[in-house]
């Protein structure tokens, strides 16, 4: 482009013609003359200055190394695609998509309807995707523009929230139908007894109100369970404070579960007096739903072990252990679930509510233990609780010595 200026004579020729025109009216001479210099000097001076650059409108622009330094290790998945092909994708997004997705197009590193739509549409959005990773994974895919060909993908992981909502509504059902269950045989015996009262023979009518009145125990054990579970998950994130004994509680406890009729069953061996910081009621809590458990299952006429001692780690180890059938290896790691029965008409029938070990399960997390259940099929199960020692305890190192190996099934921390 040229850039050079032209001579100002249009500037040069007006500035004479005002002068004529002064000199006409009859200004004074030197006046006239004085203007015509300088109007004259200054065209010349803008003339001869260099010209101005032409001024360059810079659009905004995005530099892709910076963004990738930002987001490269952010645990959430994000992309940042140009012309809708992904340029840089952070660790955790190649983790789970690949390395290769780098230069592709994102519906295809994606597959799968709602994301083409969202991304081929070139508009921002959310969507939800299904089985992105993992088949049972449930993910939320958000685009965002940021100008230009420019856009932000966002990978949010919505598969907790769905597993938390699917447990409670399970839950709940769960809940229902052991609720119903006596219920409906409680008011069934009533309202036979009720219309039937005359024709009813004692014989009958005793065997009616029997199950009455098992049913109604039943149904206040599973409502009190309910309430216990309810009440230990509150307080899960409150460390317990009190300095407990647990020898005489696991004792006391213990003796309460098998009642007068089954303490004859029972086996102490408790080797040591540990001091634990802990809640007494939920620890005694978990010592009778162990040893109720293990005298319900275990073969009638066996006796049930239960035994405390120091673990490694600064531990009291509290142990039950019976004779009886034992357990599947596959259904061990779903003991500790709501409800969850290996054989629901002997449970049942035992008047178990199917909380016992779930109970167990979330006291064991409120004292920052550990439960381990271990089982051999035709010969019994064993479950071992680890609750760490009160800050004043030592451990006696002659127990670290004789402390043999043990296969953890559930481990909480």
């Amino acid at each position: 482009m040229d850039t050079r200026h032209s001579f100002p004579w249009a500037g040069l020729f007006l500035a004479l013609v005002t002068f004529v025109a002064m000199i006409a009216l009859g200004l004074d001479p030197v006046i006239s003359l004085a203007v015509l210099v300088v109007w004259s000097g200054s065209l010349l001076l803008i003339s001869g200055r260099p010209p101005e650059p032409p001024k360059v409108i810079v659009k905004n622009s995005f530099n892709l190394e910076s963004m990738r330094g930002l987001i490269e290790n952010s645990s959430t998945p994000i992309m940042v695609t140009e012309k809708n092909s992904i340029a840089i994708a952070n660790a955790a997004a190649r983790r789970m998509l690949g390395q290769h997705m780098i230069g592709q197009d994102a519906r295809m590193a994606f597959r799968q309807p709602e994301a083409i739509s969202l991304l081929g549409n070139d508009r921002n959005g959310r969507a939800i995707l299904r089985g992105l990773a993992r088949r049972q994974d449930i993910w939320e895919i958000n685009r965002q523009g940021l100008g230009g060909d420019i856009a932000v993908i966002e990978l949010i992981n919505q598969t907790a929230e769905a597993d938390i909502s699917r447990a409670h509504t399970d839950f709940v059902a769960n809940a229902s139908h052991e609720l119903r269950t006596p219920l409906a045989a409680i008011l069934g015996y009533v309202e036979t007894l009720s219309e039937s009262a005359d024709s009813l023979d004692t014989p009958t009518s005793r065997k009616f109100l029997r199950t009455i009145e098992r049913e109604g125990k039943r149904l206040q054990n599973l409502i009190s369970d309910l309430m216990s579970l309810s009440r230990v998950e509150a307080e899960k994130h409150d460390l317990p404070s009190e300095i407990l004994e647990l020898a005489p509680l696991v004792e006391r406890a213990a003796s309460d579960a098998a009642g007068l009729n089954r303490i004859n069953r029972l086996d102490f061996a408790l080797n040591c007096e540990p001091s634990v910081q802990g809640d007494a009621q939920q620890l005694e809590q978990l010592v009778r739903n162990l040893v109720d458990n293990s005298l319900k299952y275990g073969a009638p006429s066996s006796p049930v072990k239960v035994m405390l001692d120091l673990a490694r780690d600064n531990h009291a180890r509290i142990s039950v252990v019976d004779e009886g059938e034992g357990i599947a290896p596959e259904q061990i790691p779903h003991l500790t679930r709501r409800f969850y029965r290996t054989d629901p008409g002997r449970s049942r029938a035992s008047g178990g509510t199917g909380l016992g070990l779930a109970i167990v399960k979330h006291i064991v997390e409120r004292h920052r233990g550990r439960l381990d259940i271990q089982s051999d099929l035709g010969k019994g199960t064993r479950v071992v609780v680890r609750i760490p020692l009160a800050e004043t305890q030592t451990i006696d190192a002659k127990s670290e010595e004789t402390e043999g190996p043990e296969t953890g099934i559930e481990k909480m921390s």
